[in-house]
């Protein structure tokens, strides 16, 4: 993976450097552990401080989506595109009855089910059912029904986006709280001011081992760990944007078709389908009926 290379290149790089300088890692590695621990014993205790217990298992369990990365691949949006084209479809030909069915029970719907990574997010498939819903009871003014979307995205983004926020706080902080490790480490070496001028040097060398630390851990690991955090959290609310940009079209008196390329049009460059390749899927997609079985398409 990308980033293990890139912590491991950062290692290489500031070591190395540092050995072809003609440093000597004996120094730090004889500090590293005290230091850590007034370091990275305290990040830990900011984190705890600007955050609750759950908050912290969600930084934890994060942490993970800086090596996996955002988890909605190319053909989530392709399928998101035909579910929603599938449940319009079934409400302008069908109705409100019929498309009630599938959003008031999803894990039963014939539709869902073909899309089980869409229809097991509770993000995705939560937003889609509720706001269909508003429209089976009549709510079908597009810059409501958007702003009410709008509305439900940015706070849920803005709960995803906390692990990110938790991090960076941490990451602000490693380099004053080395600053700390390293203050303390001069009032050692301030108490023994009557040691020979090589001990000195030793405990003032020990010292600066804590702003080393600090400043390495925030802006070399800890501080991109966030901001790769953020950006992949930006790029799966992308999933909801999408969904939010076909419902609201279709409130605007267009066909299915046409709202799933407005929908198209707004996923990602690296992820977007095709217009061939979703009116592939599209026309697959329309030989099912809306009770799951075989149909003639449109």
């Amino acid at each position: 993976m990308i980033q293990i290379a890139g912590i491991v290149g950062v290692f290489v790089a500031i070591f190395g450097g540092y050995l072809l300088a003609g440093g000597h890692l004996a120094v730090i590695l004889h500090s590293v552990g005290p230091e850590m621990i007034i370091i990275g014993g305290s990040g830990v205790m900011t984190m705890l401080i600007s955050c609750d217990g759950a908050g912290v298992a969600k930084v934890l369990k994060s942490l993970g989506k800086v090596f996996k990365g955002p988890r909605w691949r190319r053909t989530d949006y392709s399928d998101l595109l035909s579910l929603l084209y599938l449940l319009l479809r079934t409400h302008q030909k069908e109705g409100a009855a019929k498309l009630e069915k599938h959003i008031e029970k999803p894990d039963a719907s014939p539709i869902f089910s073909r899309y089980p990574r869409i229809a097991q997010d509770v993000a995705v498939s939560g937003l889609v059912c509720d706001t269909m819903r508003t429209i089976t009871l009549n709510n079908k003014d597009p810059h409501l029904v958007g702003e009410m979307m709008e509305a439900t995205i940015e706070k849920r983004s803005a709960e995803e986006m906390k692990p990110a926020k938790v991090l960076q706080t941490v990451a602000d902080a490693f380099p004053a709280l080395g600053i700390v490790a390293a203050v303390l480490g001069i009032i050692k070496a301030l108490g023994a001011i009557s040691e020979s001028p090589e001990v000195l040097g030793r405990m003032i060398g020990s010292a600066l081992v804590g702003t080393f630390l600090g400043v390495f851990l925030s802006y070399g690991l800890v501080g991109p760990m966030a901001s790769r955090l953020k950006g992949i959290f930006e790029e799966e609310r992308r999933m909801l944007d999408v969904a939010r940009a076909v419902i609201t079209s279709y409130l605007q008196n267009l066909s299915p078709q046409i709202c799933v390329e407005v929908g198209r049009q707004s996923v990602p460059t690296k992820l977007q389908p095709s217009f061939d390749e979703m009116e592939e899927q599209l026309r697959e997609a329309g030989r099912v009926r809306s009770d799951g079985a075989e149909g003639g398409g449109e």
